[in-house]
């Protein structure tokens, strides 16, 4: 198991999740990752979708998370990252900063 991983993600925050500056329910911000998690489904790049859609600072590099270690991000997020394969895309995964779809890169 790896100590590292690198990652992307597109976060969507909705009014109330944590340190959220968006106004748009939480029904509102799950059905939009549901959407998005469909597009990359059928192909979409996953850095465009970040770039648009993603409430995260990293969304300007196309969701670009870098290179993380454990007890870095919370709990969720980094079960979900640690999960994956380079390569592979999670399906969504809510925090208490509100849903992620999370690629790993490295």
């Amino acid at each position: 198991m790896p100590d590292t991983v690198s990652c992307s993600h597109i976060l969507l925050m909705y009014d109330g999740s944590m340190r959220s500056s968006s106004d748009r329910s939480k029904d509102d911000a799950k059905s939009l990752i549901e959407d998005i998690k469909a597009k990359l489904d059928d192909g979409g790049d996953f850095a465009e979708l970040a770039k648009e859609h993603s409430d995260c600072p990293s969304g300007e590099k196309g969701g670009d998370l870098g290179t993380f270690g454990r007890n870095q991000m919370v709990k969720k997020f980094e079960e979900a990252a640690f999960a994956l394969d380079i390569g592979e895309t999670t399906d969504v995964v809510e925090t208490a900063f509100g849903y992620h779809i999370i690629h790993r890169t490295g």
